[in-house]
């Protein structure tokens, strides 16, 4: 009995499984995890989303992008090792099944520029472009950057919209070198993005 022709619009749901075992589902954003009580995260069940985790309470700090899944410790959500806590949490909006981005290499979009449309790019270097980012205009679409090639390293969001300078996506060093699309389920029912280990 699959209904995959008339799937509705599902609310985002998130379950964070704490350690020393108690569960909270979330169906919305909790800008402080640690004011709601809940400190610890061990590991994440995505029912439906995606969803970005916060290093920091207020939606600041290294940047975790989570899909649907299982993520049952803090090192099957994070490349760059760096920390093992998240204290905030929001569904991340998808709205589109177009995806198009252009990152370019100096803040205020200008210097060498490189531009995707529809695709993921698990090395920018392959395509030719070799400069660092330090700014991204997203003309449609949500996508996550990262730091080093093959999807690895810090993450960064990037929703509709301009990012002036690397400050904006919050990135210490203007340095992205691989990116994908976030896509929604609703459209794309198998999933968009299965990590190799």
């Amino acid at each position: 009995e699959s209904s995959e022709h008339t799937t509705p619009t599902r609310k985002p749901l998130c379950i964070l499984l704490l350690l020393g075992g108690r569960s909270q589902e979330l169906t919305s954003a909790c800008v402080n995890l640690k004011e709601a009580g809940l400190e610890k995260v061990g590991s994440i069940l995505v029912h439906s989303g995606p969803w970005i985790g916060y290093e920091q309470a207020s939606c600041k700090g290294e940047q975790f992008v989570f899909e649907k899944g299982e993520y049952p410790r803090w090192d099957s959500w994070t490349n760059s090792r760096r920390s093992d806590s998240i204290m905030a949490f929001r569904p991340i909006k998808v709205d589109s099944q177009e995806h198009k981005i252009v990152l370019y290499e100096n803040p205020s979009f200008t210097g060498k520029k490189i531009e995707i449309i529809d695709d993921d790019v698990p090395s920018f270097h392959a395509h030719g472009y070799q400069e660092k980012v330090s700014s991204v205009r997203v003309q449609s679409g949500t996508w996550v950057g990262y730091q080093y090639p093959g999807y690895r390293g810090y993450q960064y969001l990037f929703e509709k919209g301009d990012y002036k300078d690397s400050a904006d996506f919050g990135a210490q060093q203007p340095q992205i070198q691989s990116v994908r699309r976030i896509r929604d389920m609703q459209w794309h029912q198998r999933g968009a993005f299965h990590p190799v280990s």
